[in-house]
Parts: C-alpha cells; sequence; structure tokens
C-alpha cells in the first residue's frame, strides 16, 4: 500500500513537472514569435492588451457600483411604499376603527384592523401597472389570518429582529421556485390598540371569535415583536435596471478606449515607429557608401536627438574616411617614386 501511494505521488510530481515544463516552452515559443514582429505590431499588440484589461477591470467595477445603486435605488422605492403602509395603518387606527366602533356595538369589522387596511389597499395599488412586480405580506409567527403566517425564511427574518432590538431594516435576496427575490423587512410591534384582539380570547370581540376561531393570534404582549412588515421585488427588476446601465456605461467605455487606442497608435506611428523606419533606411544607405543620405531632424525630441547623434557619427564617418582615401593616396604616391 505505501508503495503504491509513493508510485502516485511520483506520478504527481512528474505530471506537474512536464505540465509546468510544457508552459515554460510555450512561453519561450510565444516570445519568439513577438520578438519577431516589428515595433507597430508590438505597439499594437501591447494597445490591444491594455485595452482588454482596462476593460474587464472597469466592466467589473462598473458592474460592481451598478448593481449597488439599482439595489439602492429599488430599497429608495421600497421604503417609499412602506411609509406609506405605516401611514395607511395609523390613519385606520387613530380615525377608521373610532368612527366605525360607533355604529358596530362591539361587533368585529376586519375594516378596522389596520393590517386588513395596509393589504386592500396595496392590493389596490397593485392593480397598476406600476405596482404589479411589488409584493406585501405582513409575515407573523402567531398571525389571526393564516395568509398572513410567515413561512420558514420569513420567521428567520421576525426572529432576528427579536434579537436584535436595535436592528430596524433588513433586506437582501431569497430564491424560491419561481425565481429570485428581492426583499426589504421592517419589524412589527404589538402596540396597545392590538391587544383588544390578540392578548386572549375571553378579552376578543365574540364575533370575530365566531369568524376566525379562537385557535391562532393570541398571546401577543405589549411592544412585542411578532411580525415583519415585507416587500418583494422580483430580483430580475434589480438587474435588469443594473443591467441596461451596464450596457449603456460599457458601450461608452468601449468607444473612448478603442478611439484612445486608435490615436495613441497613430500618433506612435507618425512620431516613432516611421521616423525609426526613415532613421534605419538611412543608416542602412550609409553603411553602403552613400554618404549623401540625411537623417531627418524635424523634431527635437528623443527622436530628433538620436537624428543628429546620428548625422554627426556620419560626418564623423565621413571625416575619417576621406583621411583614408587621402592616406592611400599618399601611400600608392611613395611607392611609385
Amino acid at each position: 500500500m505505501l508503495e503504491i501511494r509513493r508510485f502516485n505521488l511520483t506520478s504527481l510530481y512528474l505530471n506537474y513537472f512536464l505540465n509546468l515544463q510544457s508552459i515554460r516552452t510555450a512561453q519561450i515559443s510565444m516570445l519568439k514569435v513577438v520578438n519577431n514582429f516589428n515595433l507597430a505590431r508590438k505597439l499594437t499588440i501591447l494597445l490591444s492588451l491594455i485595452f482588454l484589461g482596462g476593460l474587464v477591470i472597469s466592466g467589473s467595477a462598473v458592474a460592481m457600483i451598478l448593481n449597488s445603486n439599482a439595489q439602492n435605488q429599488i430599497t429608495s422605492e421600497a421604503r417609499v411604499l412602506l411609509q406609506t403602509i405605516v401611514s395607511i395603518r395609523d390613519y385606520t387606527t387613530s380615525q377608521i376603527s373610532p368612527e366605525l366602533n360607533k355604529y358596530q356595538n362591539n361587533q368585529f369589522s376586519p375594516q378596522t384592523v389596520p393590517a386588513y387596511s395596509a393589504r386592500e389597499v396595496f392590493e389596490i395599488f397593485r392593480t397598476d401597472k406600476s405596482g404589479q412586480e411589488y409584493f406585501y405580506k405582513e409575515a407573523t409567527l402567531n398571525p389571526r389570518n393564516l395568509r398572513d403566517k410567515a413561512d420558514n425564511f420569513e420567521k428567520d427574518v421576525v426572529n432576528r429582529f427579536r434579537q436584535e432590538t436595535t436592528n430596524k431594516e433588513l433586506r437582501g435576496f431569497r430564491s424560491l421556485p419561481s425565481g429570485k427575490l428581492y426583499y426589504i423587512a421592517r419589524p412589527l410591534a404589538v402596540e396597545s390598540s392590538c391587544l383588544q384582539c390578540h392578548s386572549k380570547p375571553n378579552v376578543a370581540p365574540k364575533s370575530m371569535i365566531e369568524l376566525y376561531g379562537n385557535s391562532n393570534g393570541f398571546g401577543w404582549e405589549l411592544n412585542e415583536i411578532v411580525a415583519a412588515q415585507m416587500i418583494y421585488i422580483p430580483a430580475s427588476k434589480v438587474f435588469q435596471t443594473a443591467r441596461q446601465s451596464f450596457v449603456t456605461v460599457m458601450s461608452i467605455v468601449v468607444v473612448v478606449f478603442a478611439v484612445a487606442i486608435f490615436v495613441v497608435n497613430l500618433w506612435l506611428n507618425k512620431y516613432v515607429v516611421r521616423p525609426l523606419k526613415r532613421m534605419s533606411l538611412t543608416a542602412e544607405a550609409v553603411s553602403t557608401g552613400r554618404m549623401d543620405a540625411e537623417f531627418e531632424q524635424k523634431y527635437k525630441d528623443e527622436i530628433g536627438r538620436l537624428a543628429k547623434a546620428f548625422t554627426l557619427m556620419k560626418r564623423s564617418l565621413s571625416i575619417c574616411s576621406n583621411r583614408l582615401k587621402d592616406c592611400r593616396i599618399n601611400i600608392r604616391g611613395k611607392t611609385s617614386d
């Protein structure tokens, strides 16, 4: 067994070494190919790599920023809806319920319940095209209406509010068989007006017991967090907003990068590559004895100084060549004498 393990380790090391060698061989071959390219092609490759690297980095950064902005925008809209719902609940508690109770003779009416008013108003809001994608639920641990009963995920949210009493808002994503949802949640605590129907069955209105029974929705205590107000939005709405902005921004970035690289490449060709090519041809001509070839000195930059240095070198070479010719002539004259 030990020999088999040693053999496996040896095989792994050998494979790793061979793979490393093949990578190094490929790198060397690639460098040889690149070294054979002319300067213009090398510059084009370098600028292309810079373009791709900049595109990947900027794309990642832009995507993160836009996703965050999209979430913040959706969250702001959801907060406005939540505040509207809170206002509806307060209005129902302070004005609707007292007026209705005057004429009901202790008869229970769902319209006097803040949660009922909030849910009904929100359902009317959802009939409008702008509100169809939003969902509202008062996820309750022990609700009177089982339609408000919290599922396992919502129970975790309510229990977290119960444990973290200073936490006034939670938001994030949850997955359902129908798709991914973005949610924003706020705690819902028991108020004194709630205890009339949710403290004990013998205190609650008889008509309410006849309607809902005495099994659910009792045992609440003042200021106890029993529910969470939750607004759901399809995650696709968040991502779609970010995606549209991403396409627009990245299109602009691509165009700007492409134009910048084109201009830089054009500038390098005009002021670096072409002067070097002309200088190379002139140097070849001088090396063959054509001393009338001139190095162009259009600019006073590094290329211009290089051309000036080549011109001085050509003059020195010409002087040396003329002196050498004179020496040969003198030697021939003395030999003939």
